[in-house]
Formats: structure tokens, C-alpha cells, sequence
């Protein structure tokens, strides 16, 4: 996997972009909405460091691996809330009944 990216930086390049950008928006996002030029600013220096990510993704670190695994977190931490709140409103609904 390590030499297909090497031999596709462009590819390799935007895969680091897309999965940068999901973590930056589930978990480090601010609540409140930012303005357009600071939003501007962030994309271009997340597209910066996604270009040394890429890098050292080159020099053999597994960059795109470890994205992908902090992504599968947090998919896995978003499938237990799911679950958790499933539970919660069956309980609510035993709770009414008695």
C-alpha cells in the first residue's frame, strides 16, 4: 500500500486532504461558525499540511493508515453513542409503560 501512494502523490495528497479535514470537523471544529476569511485560512493551511503529511508519507510513515484509523474511531465512537441513545429511549419507553 505504502509504494501505490509513492507512486500516486496526487491521489495519496487528497486522500490525506479529505480524512485531515473529516477529523478537524468532528473533533476539533468550533461551535460557533467562523468567519469566511478564517475559514479560507484554515483550508489553506490544512492544504499545507496535508502537502508535509504527504511528505512524510513518502518517506514511509504511515500517515493515510493512521488517519484511517483515527476515522474508524471515530465511526466506532459515533456507532456506540447510536447505540447507547437506542437503549436509553427503550428504557424511557419500559419506564412509561410501567
Amino acid at each position: 500500500m505504502q509504494h501505490w501512494f509513492a507512486e500516486h502523490p496526487v491521489i495519496a495528497y487528497f486522500i490525506i486532504f479529505i480524512l485531515l479535514t473529516y477529523v478537524y470537523n468532528r473533533v476539533f471544529r468550533p461551535n460557533q461558525k467562523l468567519s469566511l476569511a478564517k475559514e479560507i485560512m484554515l483550508y489553506v493551511m490544512m492544504a499545507i499540511g496535508s502537502g508535509m503529511l504527504l511528505i512524510f508519507q513518502h518517506d514511509k510513515l504511515p500517515i493515510i493508515q493512521c488517519l484511517m484509523v483515527a476515522v474508524a474511531l471515530m465511526l466506532l465512537v459515533r456507532v456506540r453513542y447510536i447505540v447507547e441513545a437506542r437503549q436509553k429511549r427503550k428504557a424511557a419507553a419500559a419506564a412509561e409503560r410501567k
